[in-house]
């Protein structure tokens, strides 16, 4: 029961009897037990602990405040949401094992499946955004919540309207708690769906929680994963938002970016926000052919095997698109999603971002986090603003994350 995290013995008898907090274990001195590496080694037996001097004193008052409903309000949230049935498997309170390590299918999971859909289900019918994980940084507390909502369910024409109100009360929530900054993550900010999040924050003005996606890391992330020197690049996906400001940023660094769009007006409309000596470093091109010997490919739409063929030799895949694009090319080599590495000082990271190693978190939620640590009081949502992804950067390793 223990390990369910399940308070069996009632917390009165614990205060009449102090002793007994070094016989039996609570919730809490469990939870410390896999979040605290120094600290609760003898999960059945608490005594040796502390005759051993590693008991973590913080245990018994943790599990004195969550008795008596006295929550910890965090500072920033991570607003995520469901990848797909098998994903949703990933997480603390489901597999903590399974979780603690990064995600892939595995066999033991195929069984779970039939459950885990009829979850799914209800969860569409019924549930309301939910606390997947959390960790602390800095004395803050930082929490992950996650929309009861899976991929598909984003490119369902009629789930629009009920994905937004989630988000929409997620923020709001979040807003009543006292929650400074609250990041937006993958398809919570599709631009179809509700415009990078300028939605919310022209619905509620008087917002006092920071609504972020997090895309202007995003694109730090990738155009510093680009080598010097480079002098042309090939970029898919080039009118979206991260398109558009990969592109405007690289014209003015003189580099020749091919940006491959059907649409010659929205081509030209970003072609037009370029400052006029650097339009002309931005071409449009229609064709996959035209990149056939560009050695730099910047991928933010899929791409099927018959595509990635006319990359030449030696290529280099950077990726924004979710989900990542299949390997198929033995000759060229991929990027990962764009993501960093918290801080070193980072505690209580009990559980996996998705398929990233523990301790790496996906560039929009790094971006969130910097955000906060920066005490920025802006809402960062809508249109990347080109002119702030060297800032962003900046403060990003300022406060020690680093590219993963």
């Amino acid at each position: 029961m223990g390990h369910c995290n399940v308070e069996v013995v009632p917390a009165s008898l614990f205060r009449a009897i102090p002793a007994l907090r070094y016989v039996l274990y609570t919730p809490t001195y469990h939870a410390i037990h896999h979040t605290k590496k120094e600290a609760n080694f003898c999960l059945f037996m608490p005594l040796f602990d502390l005759l051993g001097g590693t008991i973590d004193r913080r245990s018994w008052d943790m599990q004195r405040k969550m008795s008596a409903g006295v929550d910890e309000v965090p500072d920033f949230v991570f607003l995520a949401h469901v990848v797909d049935v098998m994903q949703s498997l990933h997480v603390p309170f489901v597999m903590r094992t399974f979780a603690s390590t990064p995600f892939s299918v595995q066999l033991f999971l195929l069984p779970m499946w039939p459950f885990a859909f009829l979850v799914m289900l209800a969860m569409w019918v019924w549930s309301k955004t939910f606390v997947i994980s959390c960790y602390n940084l800095r004395g803050r507390l930082h929490q992950i919540w996650a929309v009861p909502r899976y991929g598909f369910q984003y490119f369902l024409p009629f789930a629009k309207d009920g994905i937004n109100r989630q988000i929409e009360l997620a923020i709001l929530r979040a807003d009543k708690m006292g929650v400074k900054v609250l990041s937006l993550a993958a398809l919570n900010k599709n631009e179809a769906l509700n415009g990078g999040g300028t939605l919310f924050v022209n619905k509620h003005p008087d917002l006092r929680v920071r609504v972020v996606h997090g895309n202007t890391l995003t694109a730090a992330v990738i155009l510093n994963e680009i080598p010097k020197g480079t002098a042309e690049v090939f970029l898919t996906g080039a009118t979206s938002k991260l398109g558009r400001a990969i592109a405007l940023y690289l014209c003015k660094k003189r580099v020749r970016v091919m940006m491959m769009t059907l649409s010659t007006e929205r081509f030209q409309k970003i072609q037009k926000e370029a400052p006029a000596e650097f339009q002309q470093y931005l071409v449009q091109v229609t064709k996959y052919r035209s990149a056939q010997h560009c050695r730099t490919w910047i991928v933010g739409k899929w791409l099927s095997p018959r595509e990635q063929r006319w990359a030449p030799p030696g290529t280099h895949f950077h990726q924004f698109v979710v989900p990542p694009i299949i390997g198929f090319r033995r000759d060229c080599t991929y990027g990962k999603l764009a993501a960093m590495r918290l801080p070193k000082d980072v505690r209580g990271l009990g559980a996996c971002e998705y398929s990233l190693e523990r301790g790496v978190v996906h560039a929009c939620h790094a971006g969130g986090v910097v955000h906060f640590l920066e005490g920025y009081t802006h809402h960062e949502v809508g249109a990347i603003d080109v002119d702030r992804i060297d800032v962003v950067w900046e403060a990003a390793l300022k406060h020690g994350l680093r590219p993963a």
